[in-house]
This record gives structure tokens, sequence and C-alpha cells, in this order.
């Protein structure tokens, strides 16, 4: 039996959020409590993700940052490795580096 995941998406662009949401079917998030993994924006209206990030990290949460502008300093120091993909960049490719970042089997 498959499971199915639960990407969470952050992102300010409506026009980006939407081909996201439909590259990883997430419409159904809104019912499931289990994030299974994520693609997040840095830069929001009124913050940047720093708090997000962090929450997922502790969570162990898998997630891509999806940016224009790259990583807040303060989270480029704690967390080097976190996979930066900079806008504009396909969906597909989003997609695919997000699967490298889940588990196996995930």
């Amino acid at each position: 039996m498959t499971r199915t995941l639960s990407v969470l998406i952050v992102e300010d662009e409506p026009i980006i959020a939407l081909s996201l949401a439909c590259a990883v079917e997430a419409l159904g998030l809104l019912a499931q409590a289990t994030i299974d993994a994520a693609i997040i924006d840095v830069q929001l209206e009124d913050r940047d993700i720093t708090p997000v990030a962090v929450a997922l990290l502790h969570r162990h949460v898998p997630f891509v940052v999806h940016t224009g502008t790259g990583l807040p300093d303060a989270l480029a120091l704690s967390h080097p490795d976190l996979p930066v993909l900079m806008k504009p960049i396909c969906a597909d490719a989003v997609m695919a580096r997000l699967m490298q970042q889940m588990p196996v089997g995930g």
C-alpha cells in the first residue's frame, strides 16, 4: 500500500505557488496533520522564513528552499548545507531535488 505524502509549500508568489502545488498534488494538505516534506520560499511579504526552516529542521522534515534571494545570513551560517534552489527554476526540478532530500521509501 502506497502512502500519500504531504508537502508544505511556503511561497509568496501565487503563480509559482500554484505551479508547485500542482507538481506535488498538495491540495489535500489542509486535511492532514503530518508534513512529510516542504518547499519554502525565503523572503515572504512580512518576514523571512527562518522560524519555519528551523521548525522543519527540528522535526526532521525534509525540505528545499526555493528562493530568488538566497538564505538569510543567520540561517546560512547555522545550516550551510540546506538545499537552495534559485528562482527561476521549473517545478519539476524543484520536485526532483525535494525527492533527493526524502528518505528512501519515504
